[in-house]
C-alpha cells in the first residue's frame, strides 16, 4: 500500500473523488489539497456548527420544503471537514453508520466528522485501514444516547462454519489511523456465563495508530475492549465488563475515565489483560486519576503476555480488587518480566499490604513519571489537546 501523502495517490484519489462528488469550490479543494496533519486537534471531536438540516441551537430537525435537496457529503464543510449525518429515520446522508464509512474515499486526507443522531445502530462497523482521518461524533451531552451494538461472541459460526474467535467479535472494529470518537457508546450484548465456553465478546476493537476517544463508553462482559495495537487516548471514558475486560497489546493511556467491573463474586479474570513479549516493546496500560468500581472480586491485572505492563495512578480504587492485585495467568516465569505497579491510589481497593510480593507496590515519583501524562503515548506528537 501506497504511504499516504505522496503526489501521485493524492492525484488519482482527488480525481476519484472529483468524479464521485461533483465539483468543489476552489477554497475546499485547497483545504483538502493542504489538510494532511498528522495530529488529532479538539477539532475533530467537535461539531460546533454547520449548515444541515438539523437545528444546534434548538436541538430540533428542521422541516425541509418538498423537492428541496438535502446536504450530502461533498458539500459540507466545517472548518476543512467534511460532515456526514447519520440519521435512522433517513433524515441525513446515510441510515446505518457503516454507511456512511462506506461513503469516505479510501486514502483520503482529509478529516470525515460522521455525526450520528441519537439512536441505537444495531449493526456491525469496520473502519478500513485505508480511510484515516475519521471523527465518529454522537452526543457530547450524554453518550448513553448514541449506541452501536451488536451481539457476536467468540463461539458464534461465520459464513464458512468456523468460529468467528474473540478478535472477530467486536461490534465496531477500526483499523485506521487517527481515528477519534466521542459522545457514543459502543456495545456487545453478550453476558459471558462462568465456565461456559466462547464468551468473549468484544464492543470495540481499535487496532490503528494514534487514536483519542472522549467521553465514550464501551460496554461488554468478557473482553469488552481490545486495544490491539498503536497508541491511544481515553480521556473521561466509561469502560464496563467483568473479565479481563481491557485487554491487547496497545500503548494506552487512560485518563479520568471509569472502569467498572460487572463481574460476579469469584468470577475471577481482570480488569485489565495487557500482551508485551520483550523489554525493548514500548507499550502497556497506564491509569492515571481513574475511578474504578464495581462488583464482584477481581484483579488489577494479569500478564497476558511475558513482559506485560500496566501501571494505577492517583486512582480511586474501590473494595471489589482482590487483596492479591494482581496474576500472572498460571505461568509463574512471568512474575520475573511484568511490570505491574501502582503509586499514591487511594481507596479501600488500594491497601497494598496483601499484593502479590511480585508487583511494584512502592513505585517512586521517578519510576512512574514516564507513564503519567502523554509523554508515554508521544501525545506531544499527534495530539493537540
Amino acid at each position: 500500500m501506497a504511504k499516504l501523502g505522496k503526489c501521485s495517490v493524492f492525484v488519482v484519489v482527488a480525481a476519484v473523488v472529483l468524479m464521485l462528488v461533483g465539483p468543489c469550490s476552489a477554497a475546499a479543494g485547497e483545504e483538502m489539497q493542504t489538510f494532511d496533519r498528522k495530529f488529532i486537534s479538539w477539532d475533530d471531536a467537535r461539531l460546533d456548527a454547520y449548515s444541515h438540516s438539523f437545528d444546534f441551537d434548538n436541538g430540533t430537525e428542521q422541516q425541509q420544503q418538498q423537492g428541496e435537496a438535502r446536504p450530502s457529503y461533498g458539500e459540507e464543510y466545517y472548518r476543512g471537514s467534511r460532515v456526514i449525518v447519520v440519521d435512522q429515520n433517513g433524515g441525513g446522508d446515510s441510515v446505518t453508520v457503516q454507511g456512511a464509512v462506506d461513503l469516505v474515499p479510501e486514502f483520503n486526507t482529509q478529516r470525515v466528522k460522521i455525526h450520528i443522531l441519537p439512536g441505537i445502530y444495531r449493526e456491525k462497523v469496520v473502519v478500513p485501514v485505508t480511510k484515516p482521518y475519521i471523527s465518529l461524533i454522537g452526543d457530547e451531552g450524554n453518550m448513553s444516547n448514541t449506541v452501536i451494538t451488536w451481539h457476536n461472541r467468540a463461539s458464534d459460526l461465520d459464513s464458512k462454519g468456523m468460529e468467528l474467535g474473540t478478535f472477530s467479535t467486536a461490534s465496531v472494529s477500526v483499523y485506521s489511523d487517527f481515528f477519534c470518537a466521542t459522545g457514543i457508546t459502543f456495545e456487545n450484548t453478550v453476558v459471558a456465563v462462568p465456565g461456559d465456553y466462547g464468551n468473549q465478546a468484544v464492543a470495540l476493537r481499535i487496532s490503528g495508530d494514534k487514536a483519542f476517544f472522549y467521553k465514550v463508553k464501551i460496554i461488554g462482559s468478557q473482553d469488552t475492549l481490545l486495544d490491539d495495537a498503536g497508541s491511544h487516548y481515553y480521556y473521561q471514558c466509561h469502560i464496563l465488563g467483568s473479565i479481563d475486560f481491557i485487554f491487547g497489546r496497545g500503548r494506552t493511556l487512560f485518563r479520568d475515565c471509569v472502569v467498572e467491573s460487572r463481574a460476579k463474586h469469584g468470577h475471577g479474570g481482570a480488569i485489565a489483560a495487557h500482551h508485551r513479549d520483550a523489554a525493548e516493546e514500548d507499550s502497556g496500560f497506564s491509569f492515571v486519576g481513574c475511578l474504578i468500581k464495581g462488583t464482584g472480586k477481581i484483579l488489577l491485572g494479569r500478564a497476558w503476555g511475558n513482559y506485560s505492563r500496566v501501571i494505577y495512578s492517583y486512582c480511586n480504587i474501590q473494595d471489589m480488587i482482590t487483596p492479591e492485585g494482581w496474576g500472572d495467568f498460571n505461568q509463574p516465569s512471568r512474575r520475573q518480566t511484568a511490570v505491574f505497579g501502582e503509586y499514591r491510589c487511594m481507596g479501600r481497593g488500594a491497601d497494598t499490604s496483601r499484593r502479590v510480593p511480585w508487583s511494584k507496590t512502592r513505585l517512586n515519583f521517578q519510576q512512574v513519571k514516564p507513564f503519567l501524562d502523554l509523554r508515554f503515548i508521544d501525545g506531544h506528537q499527534w495530539l493537540r489537546l
